[in-house]
């Protein structure tokens, strides 16, 4: 992938040079992706990937960023830290990019920005690392990312639970960062709005049973179990939570927000299941777009979540470093701000030509992302509205989007 990139940029510059005009900038912008491809998280690492490809294909086919096309570098993290920061290390020592996106899980993000990123100065922008922790992080100003903390989604889970008519739920949750954060909003939250949690317990990813911990997820007989996983092992616990028969209703997070979950356990198991997961607001004009685009190139639109936060990631960094004049990691970070500006101009999906031509007048951006309004606070996080979405007739369906009361 990266090679043929790259190959298409000296053809770029055999060209100007053939016609007697000037190549492009010697250093073109490279961004690297630390993304799942396998372990826990690999039923979303490919399509995140196909989200960052859609971005680059569109930036690149309007010129690229700073004159050159926008060269890509992937690297599998696997689901597991030590594996992330060895991929972000060489993309970072070998590959030399500029900016890296992802990692997708929060128990990667953490350390690949602690160890890596940040002490290379190098920004590093998630679409889906939501652990409340990453707002604590001293970052230099060098993370961001592209979807709500758990902060938010902990509250949102917690009125999906009430709205399904649940008063008492059992927690199951994977042991690291992601879990942990969204297990305590929820449970925080739930019980603020009067409900009932009886247990609350972590697990350690790829066990070779969890009879343990739904075991004890069933204490006080709880109406449902909540679940925060991922789908590597959330299938599992499905199973044994139904094979048990202590369970049979589900509240799930958006690690499990996947037809794969169906296709494993079936329909009839799930039907009624539901969970949350950062969406934009219906009608959104933005997502419309970038929905249109995604199907055109790949022939459907996925219901899997943060394909469109990590196409809107690649497009803050490439706009970044077109207003910055520069792919310097430092200068992409400095110039965030200027290209998710509300009094510049707005610039949508597939309107990087647009981008540029403002830009060159010295205008700001106000990037309209296709996961929704693109507008960092001081730490890198951004707002959002969740989909209370529901598995029924065997299909993932969204109930209703919704922004969640503090």
């Amino acid at each position: 992938m990266a090679g043929f990139h790259t190959r298409f940029g000296a053809a770029v510059v055999a060209a100007a040079m053939l016609a007697g005009g000037p190549a492009f900038a010697a250093h073109q912008l490279k961004i690297g992706a630390v993304l799942p491809l396998t372990g826990e998280l690999a039923d979303y690492g490919p399509a995140a990937k196909n989200g960052i490809e859609l971005a680059i294909e569109q930036i690149n086919k309007a010129g690229g960023v700073n004159s050159a096309p926008v060269d890509l570098a992937v690297g599998d993290d696997q689901t597991s830290p030590q594996a992330g920061v060895d991929a972000a290390q060489k993309l970072v020592s070998v590959e030399h990019v500029d900016a890296i996106l992802g990692p997708m899980g929060s128990g990667v993000f953490i350390p690949v920005a602690k160890t890596v990123t940040i002490p290379a100065g190098i920004p590093l922008i998630s679409g889906s690392a939501t652990s409340p922790v990453i707002s604590t992080l001293d970052s230099k100003g060098f993370t961001f990312r592209t979807v709500p903390s758990d902060a938010f989604q902990g509250v949102a889970l917690a009125q999906v639970t009430k709205d399904k008519g649940y008063t008492s739920v059992g927690v199951i949750y994977v042991n690291n960062d992601y879990g942990k954060g969204l297990a305590d909003s929820f449970q925080k939250s739930f019980t603020k709005a009067g409900g009932k949690v009886t247990a609350v317990v972590p697990f350690e990813p790829k066990q070779a049973s969890f009879r343990g911990e739904v075991q004890k997820a069933a204490t006080g007989h709880p109406q449902a179990l909540v679940l925060i996983a991922y789908t590597g092992d959330g299938v599992p616990i499905l199973k044994e939570a139904l094979e048990s028969g202590r369970f049979s209703h589900f509240m799930l997070s958006d690690g499990m927000k996947a037809p794969e979950i169906v296709d494993a356990i079936g329909a009839d198991y799930l039907n009624g299941s539901a969970g949350t997961a950062a969406a934009p607001l219906p009608g959104y004009a933005a997502a419309e777009t970038f929905r249109a685009d995604y199907k055109a190139k790949f022939g459907q639109v996925s219901p899997k979540p943060y394909i469109d936060t990590f196409y809107d990631a690649t497009y803050v960094i490439a706009l970044a470093a077109e207003k910055a004049h520069s792919s310097n990691g430092a200068k992409i970070r400095d110039a965030i701000k200027d290209v998710t500006a509300p009094d510049g101009v707005k610039v949508g999906p597939g309107e990087f030509a647009k981008a540029k031509a403002a830009i060159a007048q010295g205008k700001k951006i106000d990037y309209i992302g296709a996961s929704g309004p693109v507008k960092f606070d001081a730490h890198g996080d951004v707002g959002g509205t969740f989909a209370h979405w529901e598995i029924q007739n065997g299909k993932i369906v969204t109930v209703k989007i919704f922004e969640p009361k503090q």
